[in-house]
């Protein structure tokens, strides 16, 4: 009989001695896999992820164009005219809490463009990250006849 110590060399079935193992663990090879496997998985991931949050905030703008046309039809339907009031004070075009920072204001700059009696124009252009990441649809724009346009590269069917 074998003596009963934590170094007797008893043989298992694969051929190998119990007893002299070291602690379990993983080896370098095995780490440096998993960690390769990790990186490839996030460089394909991360540009997709980046397209979606791109997307996200144009839609965003898009929800807060509309806001500021309902803005102005609502003026309109006041005053009878985009540009100015019955007093003929101009439209003020007051910020919507859409564009507040919290919102979409840190993504893209509201503007009312060339308003007249009859016609305007809303525009919202990115800034910040949003003009580097978006260049598919840039500068959306809509007016009071509910054209859309977009002056990137993307076009209007893609963009809106």
């Amino acid at each position: 009989m074998l003596p009963n110590h934590t170094f007797a060399k008893r043989a298992n079935p694969l051929g190998k001695f119990r007893g002299t193992d070291l602690a379990g663990g993983f080896t370098l090879i095995e780490l440096m896999i998993v960690v390769a496997v990790i990186g490839i998985l996030a460089a394909i991931a991360y540009p997709s992820y980046i397209d979606s949050v791109t997307k996200t905030k144009r839609a965003a703008a898009k929800g807060c164009l509309s806001q500021y046309a309902n803005y102005m039809e609502r003026y309109y339907t006041t005053n009878l005219r985009y540009d100015q009031d019955s007093g003929g004070t101009a439209n003020a075009f007051p910020a919507q809490d859409c564009a507040s920072a919290n919102q979409t204001g840190n993504d893209y700059a509201y503007t009312l463009l060339a308003a007249t009696a009859s016609t305007y124009t809303v525009r919202a252009t990115p800034i910040n990250g949003q003009l580097a990441q978006d260049t598919l649809c840039a500068t959306l724009s809509l007016d009071q006849a509910g054209v859309r346009t977009a002056s990137g590269s993307g076009g209007v069917a893609s963009c809106w």
